[in-house]
């Protein structure tokens, strides 16, 4: 059984993009085999609508999906079977934040997937030898021929209890994921807070000194506009000023005429 599992080698996937119908074709012919019974669906488009509206999967461009959506689907029919959404939703984050769409070549989806495809393959015949190793484990404890539903019994026992506890690491693996992630999210929150209230008080002291300097340039305003009205106050208080000393010498000159009469009758 073990045998007819089918994996998709990175050579296989397009690097051309594909619309939807042709995205779920071409999972169900690659993985047909590994089907529990003919009813099973590998992949639907109703599933990978969900992985999208749950971050699992990015949204496509213009309704086409990459190379990278391929792997990352590839990826979630595996780990469905074993994890929750949830979990897949923290092992899948990073990869979909750092990695996805990267132009570096160290964060290559297609370049981590094929490695991890290249040691799969060995480590698949290990997996094998396991099952074989736990079979004869149990048929130590039951005659399969005799004792056949005892045997299966304790051959499921074993395997699941592998099962199991490789499955809690997994699990403690995950956790250690999301708590990372968490931490980093609330650093990258409070750095963002940090930065709106430094950005704030900015604007506050901006809008003080602009405040400031419109009362500056308003009182000098209001000085320069009443700085002629004192220069024509002053004018007006001289031009008087002339004005009276110039009656006064008026009437002294008349004053000064009859005197000036009568001295000349007197000579005479």
């Amino acid at each position: 059984m073990t045998s007819s599992l089918n994996f998709i080698d990175p050579a296989d996937v397009p690097s051309i993009e594909l619309y939807m119908d042709q995205v779920t074709t071409f999972l169900e012919e690659k993985l047909n085999n590994n089907k529990r019974n003919e009813e099973e669906k590998t992949m639907t488009k109703t599933m990978i609508n969900n992985y999208t509206k749950n971050d699992l999967l990015p949204p496509p461009n213009k309704k086409r999906y990459t190379k990278e959506h391929l792997i990352l689907l590839i990826y979630i029919y595996y780990l469905k079977n074993l994890l929750s959404i949830n979990d897949i939703q923290t092992l899948l984050k990073p990869m979909i934040e750092d990695y996805f769409g990267s132009n570096d070549p160290s964060k290559s989806i297609d370049q981590i997937y094929a490695k991890i495809f290249n040691h799969q393959k060995d480590h698949y015949k290990d997996i094998q030898k396991s099952i074989m190793n736990t079979f004869n484990r149990a048929s130590e404890m039951y005659d399969p021929q005799n004792e056949g539903y005892l045997h299966d019994m304790s051959l499921i026992a074993l395997l699941s209890a592998d099962v199991y506890v490789k499955k809690k690491y997994i699990e403690h693996l995950i956790d250690n994921m999301r708590t990372i992630q968490e931490k980093e999210a609330k650093a990258k929150e409070k750095e963002v807070k940090a930065k709106e209230k430094e950005a704030a008080m900015k604007a506050k002291d901006a809008a003080i000194k602009a405040k400031a300097s419109n009362e500056a340039r308003a009182k000098a305003a209001q000085k320069a506009k009443s700085q002629p009205n004192a220069k024509g106050k002053a004018g007006a208080t001289a031009k008087t000023g002339t004005n009276a000393k110039s009656g006064v010498d008026q009437k002294a000159a008349q004053k000064a005429k009859p005197n000036q009469t009568g001295n000349r009758s007197q000579i005479k």
